[in-house]
């Protein structure tokens, strides 16, 4: 590890020089103007009248439709979109008028409304909103008035009743659909691209029956051999074992005997190298809340026993574009799920964020899990310095030799504000003897993350239906170790009680995935004191209203 030195120079990008294109002129001269300016006198020179070929102005292109309507009933005509909205209705003032142009007026066009619906374009994605009292179908589903569903290729749009099929929506701009799983169809529908990976690419998925957002990464069997199908494999099985709420839930899963199509959730932030790339440097306050939620995803994944190997900033997902913010850990293509003895030994990863055993150690002994605590570590390099610690511009050497080495700069002007404990952090991860390196559980105790205000923030979004906060949350082992403490030192019976209604609380609200084993303890331990008595003397459940509260959970 070297020293602190102000390296700003290797930071500062080179400026190109700047070039002036000739035909870009700011000049607000005439047609006749030449290279010299007219004369004072008012009548021009020789050299004004020479004539000058002005470039002709290129005519602007006819925009091209991004859809097309193509009727299915008599009465009605085909409609080019080229604009980003329509109107379609009976009254006059709507871009398309329900009517016949051959029987105007015609008593069949009044089941329509004055305004029955809009077709409109948010970006490459195309909508239909029903302003219908009698309805709008998009593929025999009703939309509903006020609401909208999505438009894809050979959506059938029906009016008023859904056997009243009237036009059919040709989408100019996308791709066909019909080589997708049935499955896959009839639940969502595909639109554009958003991303592309190691495996293939990422399409942005409607669900069609509620029009909620999701992304489809669509595998290609015939990309890889053998070997590279079992990996995307071993993805899918990851993908769907894994549950926790910082990394990517999958939803749906088909394939064909082409393809693999996997439906995630879809995070609207985008990735967080975007974020860094754009705000040079996040506020240190920032990095601690995605780092602290970046450790308990891999902490859980180490937990499953799956080594993730690709940690980097393009792999971390924000689920909105506001600094505070739930992040998601995605891409698991490169992950493996470790045997008990058997380490990995395949090379792979993004190199300037592999730890030194990946080079060193991948041919002979293998690596493990401290390979993601090092990538960890060069991701809060990145989201606290704005730069990564190992590049080809510092010094001679290679970025693998500097990775071996472990040599990194922090740049003064760079961390001048960030504070030593986070500097800390990043040392005591970015450790070459991985045997020496701090672990994900030890860098969670680290003092710079033992920030109850950050913690409850993250909870506060991991678990919105009431997190298990940092005062809350005790261990099973812990809470019976100091049950067995008091009674071996007091042998007092009332402090145990105590203790076992704490413990009997904290697992039934912070631990709903356990079974009801606790609750109905509580229920036999609290004897009579949840019931009363009704007048012919028998019991009867307590209004939950009038039920005491139960006591808090206090610090041990």
């Amino acid at each position: 590890m070297s020293e602190e030195v102000p390296h700003e120079g290797n930071q500062s990008p080179s400026q190109a020089p700047s070039t002036q294109s000739q035909s870009g002129s700011g000049s607000s001269s005439g047609p006749t103007s030449g290279s010299q300016p007219s004369s004072g006198s008012g009548t021009l020179s020789s050299l004004d009248t020479i004539p000058v070929t002005l470039p002709s102005v290129p005519e602007e292109p006819e925009p091209e439709p991004w859809g097309r309507l193509l009727p299915m009933a008599q009465g009605f005509r085909s409609h080019d979109c080229i604009e980003e909205q329509y109107l379609f209705g009976r009254d006059s003032k709507c871009n398309y008028i329900l009517d016949d142009p051959d029987d105007r007026g015609s008593k069949k066009f009044r089941i329509y409304s004055k305004k029955h619906f809009r077709i409109y374009r948010e970006d490459s994605e195309v909508f239909v909103e029903d302003y219908s009292n009698n309805g709008t179908f998009v593929d025999g589903i009703l939309i509903g008035k006020g609401k909208k569903l999505p438009l894809v290729n050979n959506a059938v749009l029906s009016l008023s009743e859904q056997r009243n099929k009237v036009f059919v929506y040709i989408d100019l701009m996308s791709d066909d659909q019909s080589s997708l799983p049935k499955g896959l169809q009839e639940k969502y529908l595909l639109t554009r691209r958003i991303g592309t990976g190691v495996c293939g690419e990422v399409k942005l998925a409607f669900e069609r029956s509620s029009c909620k957002k999701f992304a489809v990464k669509i595998i290609n069997k015939r990309n890889f051999k053998s070997e590279g199908v079992s990996l995307c494999l071993c993805e899918i099985e990851i993908l769907q074992r894994v549950d926790h709420p910082c990394l990517i839930k999958t939803e749906d899963f088909y394939q064909t005997e082409e393809c693999f199509y996997i439906v995630l959730e879809l995070m609207e932030g985008g990735e967080l190298f975007h974020r860094v790339k754009s705000q040079q440097q996040l506020r240190e306050s920032v990095a601690k809340l995605y780092f602290y939620q970046m450790l308990r995803a891999v902490q859980y994944l180490h937990s499953k026993g799956i080594i993730h190997r690709d940690l980097k900033p393009e792999n971390v997902l924000l689920s909105s574009q506001d600094d505070i913010c739930l992040i998601k850990v995605t891409d698991f293509n490169q992950s493996r799920i470790l045997g008990e003895s058997v380490l990995m030994r395949t090379l792979c990863g993004t190199p300037s964020y592999l730890a030194p055993e990946v080079f060193t150690q991948a041919s002979t002994t293998g690596y493990g899990l401290a390979v993601d605590a090092w990538s960890l570590g060069v991701l809060l390099f990145v989201c606290l310095g704005g730069y990564p610690p190992f590049h080809e511009s510092f010094g001679r050497q290679s970025i693998t030799d500097q990775i071996i080495r472990g040599e990194f700069t922090m740049v003064e002007s760079k961390w001048r504000n960030i504070s030593d404990p986070a500097k800390d952090v990043v040392r005591k991860l970015l450790v070459v003897d991985p045997m020496k390196r701090m672990t994900i559980d030890e860098t969670l105790q680290h003092r710079w993350l033992q920030d109850h205000v950050m913690m409850e923030t993250a909870h506060r979004m991991m678990y919105p239906g009431g997190p298990p906060t940092a005062a809350m949350v005790r261990t099973d082992t812990h809470i019976l170790y100091v049950i067995l403490y008091i009674y071996t030192h007091t042998h007092t019976h009332t402090y145990i009680y105590t203790y076992i209604y704490i413990y009997i609380y904290s697992s039934k609200t912070c631990r709903p995935s356990l079974s009801t084993t606790h609750t109905q303890e509580e229920g036999s331990a609290s004897g009579s004191e949840g019931r009363k008595r009704g007048r012919d003397g028998n019991e009867e459940d307590e209004h939950p209203a009038k039920r005491r509260p139960a006591p808090p959970p206090t610090p041990l």
